[in-house]
């Protein structure tokens, strides 16, 4: 009772939150460009969910914000900026090594210059998904959408640079696809609308479709280098522990259930995506997987790295906390960097770093 209680009040919040947004006003972004006369690419564009949106959803109407404290308490401006977590996101980090910029900014911050635009930005929305009905569950912007945005990103850019030197940012450029936990664990587990419609095997298809639509439109528009990242072992959310274990105060293992509906989906990611490759190697394309699975788990269940706290976030208790529920009167640990999570759903920057440093050598061989 006390579980759908919990799940009750969530999807009640949910819904009232959708009305009732806050209006805080969005911080701008320090775009500080690395001084690096050779980047190893032109520019990086950013697609997907709140792991990869680093303030989008501020110019949306949508309760799925970060730019509030405590989120940025340890970004370099100590500001919250939209980015869910309490510093860089990976694609950040990714940025900075490929030395395109020092941060990915949202491109819907209409202070964005010509220059902001050229060397890349994220068109990712916290709570979107492939599905449908994912983003309209959190009323934000949806994967089909934000390729639309990146075509309009396009008529920009060619009206300041021309065809042809655009053309030749967005064929080098490497792209970055980070979607799909919100589609599993807060659309099909949580809400019972696409359990009555699929079963869990042919809804796992279904998204993946969308899936390989969306990437399919991304090398239409002229994408050649897209690394996709797979689903975490998300029965290792300290979210999806609360809300479904036995007993999620005193147990809070892992749900292989949940992990075991990732394994699976990503082996199959992985297949298609290699298939992809074949099927465009000749023409330049390249489809690479990122595992993300892996480093979490490890980091979680194998207690490697050296974090102290792999169960619960930093934000509140860390057992539900996330988005509005995460916010400036919530209590905070004091070492961000000894926890995986930093509120019950999003990593800390120090997770995003393991996962950066994982995937190095993938990102590598891709540009």
């Amino acid at each position: 009772m006390i579980l759908t209680s919990l799940k009750l009040t969530i999807f009640l919040l949910h819904l009232l939150f959708i009305v009732f947004i806050s209006n805080a006003i969005p911080h701008t972004h320090h775009h500080v460009k690395k001084n690096q006369k050779h980047p190893k690419v032109p520019a990086i564009f950013i697609f997907g969910d709140s792991t990869s949106d680093p303030g989008n959803n501020n110019y949306i109407l949508t309760p799925f914000k970060g730019n509030f404290k405590p989120y940025g308490r340890d970004y370099p401006t100590e500001k919250p900026t939209g980015r869910f977590t309490n510093g860089l996101l990976a694609c950040d980090l990714i940025a900075r090594y490929l030395g395109v910029k020092d941060n990915v900014p949202p491109y819907l911050d209409p202070t964005l210059t010509v220059h902001d635009l050229m060397t890349g930005v994220s068109f990712a929305s916290a709570g979107s998904g492939f599905d449908p009905l994912t983003p309209t569950i959190s009323n934000v912007i949806p994967l089909p959408r934000q390729l639309e945005l990146f075509k309009e990103y396009k008529t920009r850019v060619i009206e300041e640079i021309g065809l042809r030197r655009t053309m030749e940012i967005v064929n080098n450029a490497l792209y970055i696809v980070s979607a799909g936990t919100n589609d599993f664990v807060v659309n099909y587990f949580t809400l019972p609308i696409r359990r009555r419609k699929f079963s869990l095997p042919s809804y796992m298809e279904f998204v993946m479709n969308k899936q390989l639509e969306f990437l399919q439109g991304l090398w239409d528009e002229g994408g050649q280098k897209i690394a996709v990242a797979g689903l975490p072992p998300m029965g290792c959310l300290p979210i999806v522990i609360t809300l479904f274990s036995q007993n999620a105060i005193y147990d809070r293992n892992c749900i292989d259930f949940f992990s075991s509906v990732a394994r699976t989906y990503n082996a199959v990611l992985e297949a298609r995506l290699n298939l992809m490759t074949f099927n465009h190697i000749q023409h330049g394309g390249r489809f690479i997987y990122l595992d993300t699975y892996t480093s979490l788990f490890d980091a979680i269940a194998g207690h490697k790295y050296g974090f102290k706290e792999v169960k619960r976030g930093c934000c509140g208790t860390g057992l539900l906390e996330t988005t509005f529920l995460c916010n400036p009167k919530s209590t905070t640990c004091s070492d961000a960097s000894k926890y995986v999570f930093w509120d019950s759903i999003h990593p800390t920057e120090s997770m995003y770093r393991v996962f950066f440093e994982a995937t190095k050598s993938i990102i590598d061989s891709t540009i």
